[in-house]
């Protein structure tokens, strides 16, 4: 089994980013063949400074290293690293209908938020199509709100396969037990983490870098206290029953308490008697007691950028690898080769 997936190296990888994608990323690791990058190129629509963006590419490696990706079972590279991805992207573009890209949830949603609505935003779904067909991906570890793009890279898959197979029947692309691939590229499936949607930010909106409510995973100490102390809360007096809903300290703690924790934080909330502060105190030391010792890690991988550096050639390569056959039947089928 092929398994592929990414994080944009828009700014510090945080919360919503472990619990939605990489804590799976690393349970996954042992059961394939993993190929997880670092999506820089994606990171090109929000990040316009060279010198932040290749900070951010390497901050990101340190962070998937230090949470427990193994180099010697996962594939770990730099999506620019990889010249046959925006080729692919070119041929996918040409048969990818503007009305599916225009439905994008995303896009819509980042654009409401303010986000420019530039070409590379517009067509992020193509670029992740190019991602995921590239190396014959199987099962694509996805949260949520990532589902539809997931969707529409089987589409585009399909109708690049309708074009250029004769005989196509993505019909015969469906059966999980011979995973026979009829097209030339094959269709992904998305595998979805129970619960990854629910990782709200400081303000209760999802948590994303691109509306500036995070919970950062690797910032120092102070900054983390100072982050978990402005998480949004109402006036409700301390002595009187809270609200779970009015605040996302809960549904952040729901993240780290075990279900015996987390029924006793239920009850303090329904009979009061303590005030927000408490439960975000509660909050800052589940946190340090499950990040910790990645915390530590990072820091020890810091004072080597030559082994991160050469874990990142030695993915691209091996990437380039996998994908190698796909682009040659990509050349081939449409014409330029």
């Amino acid at each position: 089994m092929r398994i592929l997936s990414g994080v944009q190296s828009s700014g510090k990888l945080h919360l919503g980013n472990y619990f939605g994608a990489i804590r799976q990323f690393i349970e996954l690791q042992s059961e394939g063949e993993a190929l997880y990058f670092i999506a820089n190129l994606h990171a090109m629509t929000t990040v316009r400074d060279p010198v932040r963006m290749r900070a951010l590419t390497f901050d990101a490696a340190l962070d998937f290293l230090a949470l427990g990706l193994d180099p010697e079972q996962a594939t770990l590279f730099r999506q620019s690293d990889v010249p046959e991805i925006p080729e692919l992207f070119w041929y996918l573009s040409a048969i990818s209908p503007m009305g599916l890209l225009e439905r994008a949830h995303s896009f819509k949603d980042k654009v409401g938020k303010g986000i420019s609505p530039d070409l590379g935003l517009f067509t992020y779904p193509v670029l992740m199509a190019a991602d995921i067909l590239l190396y014959g991906s199987e099962v694509v570890p996805v949260g949520k709100d990532q589902v539809q793009h997931l969707e529409m890279t089987r589409d585009i898959a399909t109708k690049f396969n309708l074009a250029y197979v004769p005989g196509y029947d993505p019909k015969r692309d469906e059966d999980p037990k011979t995973r026979k691939v009829e097209g030339i590229l094959r269709l992904p499936v998305a595998r979805v983490q129970d619960g990854s949607a629910s990782v709200p930010g400081l303000d209760g909106l999802k948590m994303s870098k691109s509306y500036g409510n995070t919970i950062d995973l690797f910032a120092d100490d102070a900054t983390t206290k100072k982050r978990i102390m402005a998480i949004k809360s109402d006036s409700t007096p301390v002595e009187s029953p809270k609200d779970p809903d009015a605040t996302p300290v809960r549904a952040l703690l729901a993240l780290f308490a075990s279900p015996d924790e987390l029924a006793e934080i239920d009850r303090s909330f329904r009979e009061g008697g303590k005030g927000y502060g408490h439960y975000k105190v509660q909050l800052l030391d589940l946190f340090h007691a499950h990040f910790d010792a990645a915390r530590a890690r990072r820091k020890q991988l810091e004072q080597d950028p030559g082994y991160v550096e050469g874990v990142l050639a030695r993915g691209a390569e091996r990437a380039r690898g996998y994908g190698a056959p796909v682009i040659a039947r990509c050349r081939e089928a449409v014409g330029t080769r």
